[in-house]
């Protein structure tokens, strides 16, 4: 199986990037040889439907599951309808994160875990704060983002219009609420142990 993992650089050992529609690179694996290609996300960039795009580059690449931090909704739809499978919540490096699902510790979502309009904001922050790659290039992206930077086609006039958000039944919203306290959860205990080490070897 093909599987498109959200990545800060471009090797298996890189970290994952929370992120899925602005994450600098979609790292995918060949999950029975381990043999992957690293793309560049070009619509990391993108003034609005990063995700849909990152969810189109990668299905045209015969991607057939996506492994990362978070999920919007329009991203999810945009996988959902061509038959991409998704899991996140997932950190480490995508190495760790390919093994985990081909040892079966991870388990697919049935909606989105984040709500329209974190995508740049409060989705995001909890995984940015854990130091991942201390920001590297994260608070660049959003520069470049907000100027002509690498996409002058994208004149800094035209406002953005946001994608629609599809309605979600009150199932849906429960489990989008589950899976974002699941996500908090982990990156909770990430920063646990991140704490302990850090506190460790200042002790040594």
């Amino acid at each position: 199986m093909r599987i498109a993992v959200s990545a800060t650089s471009e090797s298996l050992d890189a970290k994952i990037d929370p992120r899925f529609g602005r994450c600098p690179y979609l790292v995918i694996v060949d999950s029975e040889t381990m043999k992957f290609e690293a793309v560049p996300n070009v619509a990391s960039g993108a003034m609005s439907g990063a995700g849909i795009q990152a969810a189109q580059m990668i299905a045209s690449r015969g991607v057939k599951m996506v492994v990362t931090g978070n999920v919007g909704p329009n991203a999810f739809q945009a996988l959902s309808s061509v038959g991409i499978d998704i899991i996140t919540g997932v950190f480490g490096t995508v190495r760790e994160a390919v093994e985990k699902f081909k040892s079966g510790q991870l388990q697919k979502i049935t909606a989105p875990t984040t709500s329209m309009g974190s995508g740049m904001g409060g989705g995001y922050s909890m995984g940015m704060g854990m130091g991942r790659g201390r920001g590297g290039g994260r608070g660049m992206g959003f520069k470049r983002w907000q100027s002509t930077g690498p996409f002058p086609q994208a004149p800094a006039t035209t406002p953005a219009t946001p994608p629609v958000l599809p309605q979600m039944s009150k199932e849906q919203e429960i489990q989008l609420l589950e899976n974002q306290m699941k996500s908090v959860q982990k990156q909770l205990d990430e920063m646990r142990k991140r704490l302990k080490e850090l506190k460790k070897y200042k002790e040594e």
